[in-house]
């Protein structure tokens, strides 16, 4: 059994006086793929690292299968590291490198060349196990180093990145192979990205974090369709969440001239120190072109429109008075502009105004005070 555990653990940098990881409590199931994900600078190298062994912990305790692994050397803790670049030996043939750690470890001979052979036929690696790396391209040079992890027959794996130095449509081939590679090894993964992409489609869980703080930890549709708060809700998703503050009036959401209803436990749960005003998020795909006489709906002013083929983008501003308003933005992509996926043979010419209609079940609320989910 190799189940991770993350005790309350701190880690401070000398010569910081703010943790770059702050009180992480985090459970990796055995066998389980978790993606850690969160902007530069976040702490999600530092909490790898520290599962490694290549960083001190100030504060808690990390187990690997319930042993306390805290202070043990990096040998010692049964892991295997996948980094972002490669670290293969130049001189090495790829069978050489991947069994490397095993020939240190004092493996006999033939059995390196067992395991080798073994990971080379799952990585489909097997033709290329006498060429040395300069003869490979990047995606198989990070199979190699993928390779060279299995072979040592870890407890868990950890992965920093490894693919952001690959081109977007060997990335998105690379981390299909890299997913169902994990779930026929079945062996715990700590995934570490800042591509958000990555981690819903790769991941059996997705652990968020900000600013060295865990924010939300669940299945990559718990985290898509409920995001705790309001960092999480514009980090998961592509195109990102439409994320505005407005004014509550009489118990709807005042967005421009136009007013939208809003769920009444929602707005029962506002305090004093949310000012009168809601957040509201609402997701591009959970969004259609209504008509002038539909109720909830309001006026987008049309700044530039998407054609993919087989989707439709608009991208506008909330319309006031005929003019554009000044939306207080908590977060949003695309230069704070609201966008809406639409089907691509209704789209509206630049400059024209419509109207946007939510669906209220899909609408997201948080606390402007708090940033927390009130829905």
């Amino acid at each position: 059994m190799a189940e991770v555990s993350f005790e309350h653990v701190t880690r401070i940098y000398p010569g910081n006086d703010k943790p770059s990881v702050d009180d992480l409590n985090l459970n990796i199931k055995d066998g389980e793929f978790l993606v850690l994900v969160g902007p530069s600078g976040c702490g999600k190298s530092t909490t790898l690292r520290m599962l490694a062994g290549l960083e001190e912990v100030n504060k808690g305790r990390i187990l690997i299968g319930g042993k306390d692994v805290t202070t043990m050397q990096p040998k010692d803790r049964d892991i295997a590291m996948v980094f972002q670049n490669y670290a293969l030996y130049p001189h090495m043939t790829v069978a050489d490198n991947m069994g490397f750690a095993l020939k240190i470890a004092g493996t006999p001979k033939d059995q390196i060349r067992k395991r080798v052979e073994k990971a080379a036929e799952i990585l489909d690696l097997t033709e290329y196990l006498d060429r040395k790396p300069k003869a490979l391209s990047g995606g198989q040079r990070q199979r190699v180093a993928m390779g060279r992890a299995i072979v040592r027959e870890p407890k868990v794996f950890l992965m920093d990145e490894p693919l952001s130095n690959l081109d977007a449509k060997l990335r998105v081939q690379t981390r299909t192979q890299i997913a169902a590679l994990q779930r026929q090894l079945g062996v715990t993964t700590l995934y570490v990205t800042h591509d958000q992409t990555e981690a819903l489609t790769m991941g059996d869980r997705i652990a968020v974090i900000k600013l060295g703080i865990l924010q939300q930890v669940g299945a990559p549709t718990e985290l898509y369709d409920r995001p705790s708060n309001v960092f999480v809700a514009g980090f998961i998703g592509s195109p990102s969440m439409n994320i505005n503050t407005h004014p509550v009036v009489d118990g709807k959401a005042k967005i421009g001239e136009d007013t939208v209803e809003l769920p009444k436990e929602a707005v029962a749960k506002l305090t004093p120190d949310d000012k009168g005003r809601i957040v509201v998020g609402f997701r591009p795909e959970d969004a259609k072109l209504a008509t002038a006489h539909d109720e909830n709906s309001f006026s987008l002013k049309v700044v530039n429109v998407e054609d993919l083929g087989s989707d439709g983008y608009i991208y506008g501003n909330i319309l006031t008075d005929g003019s554009v308003a000044e939306a207080s933005t908590v977060m949003s992509d695309q230069n704070k502009l609201t966008t809406i996926r639409v089907n691509p043979s209704v789209l509206p010419k630049v400059g024209e105004t419509v109207k946007i209609q939510i669906d209220p079940s899909k609408m997201h609320l948080f606390s402007p005070a708090t940033e927390l989910r009130l829905n």
